[in-house]
């Protein structure tokens, strides 16, 4: 057998040594693609339900679940929180607000600063009648995320529970400013709102002084 020369070797192997490469980035090629992490798992925290816009039917607009991702490393209770706070949205459209209001300490107790479930806390007290307290998750639901539009909604219904037409308002053109992606049947819902409260707010404004009573005179 005739012996290859040294170069000859060396060539030869470096081509043999290329073929693997080029093998290897074909196989690589083939495989699918990691997904890129989202902004907030590589933070490290969860990755936050999408928001719903309020459900013409129902008093309390709950906010759509979406899958809860784990970061990395997986975040402690993620399907804990995703379990309760599918609940809670469940409860509240049934509205059965009690229920909800159990599911949603659950997920706040693991999740403090997730804004929709400080949003739908705020539903389920409002649906109970207990306005000052939603008005503070919905408060608190806008301190952590300025932009959650239903947020404001939720803060509108509650101002207006209790008569405070003036701050309803302010509310609701807060809602009806972020809101502008939402389904149009929710905006002509949130826009009579307004509407209604601005025709008695004027109203009031407008309305004539009641007759004076007659000064009292000193007897003689």
């Amino acid at each position: 057998m005739r012996a290859v020369p040294p170069r000859g070797r060396r060539r030869a192997a470096a081509l043999l040594t290329l073929a693997f490469i080029l093998a290897g980035g074909a196989a690589l090629d083939g495989r699918r693609p990691l997904p890129a992490p989202s902004d907030a798992a590589a933070a490290g925290g969860l990755v936050a339900p999408s928001p719903q816009a309020p459900h013409p039917a129902h008093p309390a607009h709950a906010s759509r679940a979406a899958h809860a991702l784990p970061a990395s490393p997986p975040m402690p209770h993620a399907s804990e929180v995703k379990r309760r706070f599918d609940e809670a949205v469940v409860m509240l459209h049934a509205r059965q607000h009690e229920h909800a209001l159990v599911a949603l300490h659950r997920v706040l107790a693991l999740a403090p600063t997730m804004p929709e479930a400080h949003v739908n806390m705020g539903y389920a007290l409002l649906g109970l009648g207990r306005t000052k307290e939603a008005r503070d998750f919905f408060d608190s639901a806008i301190a952590l995320q300025p932009r959650q539009a239903n947020a404001y909604y939720g803060l509108a219904l509650a101002w207006e529970a209790v008569g405070d037409l003036a701050m309803a308002t302010g509310a609701m053109r807060s809602y009806l400013h972020l809101a502008g992606d939402e389904r149009p049947q929710h905006l002509r819902r949130a826009r009579a709102a307004l509407w209604e409260w601005e025709q008695v707010r004027a109203g009031a404004a407008s309305a004539p002084a009641g007759p004076r009573a007659p000064a009292a005179t000193a007897g003689r």
